[in-house]
């Protein structure tokens, strides 16, 4: 489904979960060119506060936009900005509720802001902020 600009209400939300993979971050350093150790050898991350290997946060972070552009406002959104801070890792076999919430629709001018986190468990592990420009209404 796809949500014009003047179907959004502030409070409206929708989800998207995922359980992270070991192929997802091979994927995921594979297709940004992020290799740090953290997220690939487990001795170097034993060393580090985290203990055990994480995902990169930026892997969340596309969790948001998975819902931004496929499910709410949905095809043809166009991103135009986002903020998040990084609150808590994940790992493995975490499994990752992302959500967004509507908080401020700007009909005139096509944008939408959101208000957006992801959490493992009770765990928010991002929190932050978009603005899309929602697709334009067909013409009939």
């Amino acid at each position: 489904m796809t949500y014009y600009v003047d179907q959004l209400q502030p409070g409206m939300s929708e989800q998207y979960t995922r359980t992270v993979t070991e192929r997802d971050i091979v994927m995921f350093g594979e297709v940004s060119g992020d290799t740090n150790p953290v997220h690939f050898d487990a001795a170097f991350a034993a060393t580090t506060p985290f203990r055990t290997r994480i995902a990169h946060g930026m892997l969340s972070a596309s969790y948001i936009s998975t819902i931004l552009g496929m499910k709410m406002p949905g095809p043809g959104t166009i991103f135009l900005g986002f903020s998040c801070r990084f609150k808590a890792p994940v790992r493995v076999g975490d499994k990752v509720v992302a959500e967004v919430r509507v908080r401020d629709v700007l009909a005139e001018k096509r944008r939408v802001v959101f208000d957006c986190d992801c959490r493992v468990v009770d765990t928010v592990v991002l929190e932050g902020e978009a603005v899309v420009m929602p697709p334009p209404r067909p013409r009939s």
